[in-house]
C-alpha cells in the first residue's frame, strides 16, 4: 500500500469523524474528546486545528483516506498525534505515515504519549525513533478513568 500524506480537506472531516467514534478505536486511544460523538464540537477542533500553525495532515492508503496525522504545540515542546482507521491497523500504516511526517516536520524535540496499554501505538512510535521518557498518569475520557500513559520523546 503506498502511503501519502496531504492537506486536510472539507471534504476529509466526516470520514475523520467516523473514525473516532468506532468504539474499539476510541478504547484504545483512551485520550480522546468528552463526547466524539458531538459533530458541532468536532468541527469547530477541527476549524481551530487547520488555523493553526500546526502541521495537519491526512493519510492517505492507495488514494483513499485512512487518518490523520499532526504535530502541534510549542517549540521544544511539540507533539505527535496520529489516528489510523482500524481497518488497517497491524498493516504498518501509522509507522509509515509518521515516517513520512517526521520527516517533513525536522524539528526537534518532539514529544508523543500513548496509553500504557496501547502497544500498537507504543510500537509505532519504538520504530520511528522515539523512546520512553517518562509515566504519568491521566483521565482518558474514552474509558471514563485515570489511566497511565507513557510520554516518549525524539531528539535532534
Amino acid at each position: 500500500m503506498h502511503i501519502a500524506l496531504r492537506e486536510v480537506n472539507d471534504s476529509d472531516l466526516p470520514v475523520f469523524f467516523r473514525q473516532m467514534n468506532d468504539p474499539e478505536a476510541l478504547r484504545m486511544a483512551a485520550f480522546t474528546p468528552e463526547d466524539p460523538a458531538d459533530w458541532d464540537a468536532f468541527e469547530t477542533h477541527w476549524t481551530k486545528i487547520r488555523a493553526s500553525v500546526d502541521v495537519v495532515r491526512t493519510i492517505l492508503g492507495d488514494g483513499d483516506v485512512i487518518g490523520s496525522a499532526a504535530v502541534y504545540g510549542e517549540p521544544g515542546e511539540r507533539e505527535v498525534t496520529y489516528w489510523v482507521d482500524r481497518a488497517y491497523w497491524g498493516r504498518g500504516v501509522a509507522t509509515a505515515a509518521l515516517r513520512v511526517l517526521l520527516a517533513e516536520v525536522p524539528d526537534r524535540p518532539l514529544y508523543a504519549r500513548a496509553a500504557a496499554d496501547n502497544t500498537g501505538s507504543l510500537r509505532v512510535l519504538e520504530k520511528c525513533g522515539f523512546k520512553e521518557s517518562a509515566h504519568a498518569r491521566g483521565f482518558a475520557p474514552a474509558r471514563g478513568e485515570e489511566i497511565d500513559e507513557v510520554v516518549l520523546h525524539l531528539a535532534g
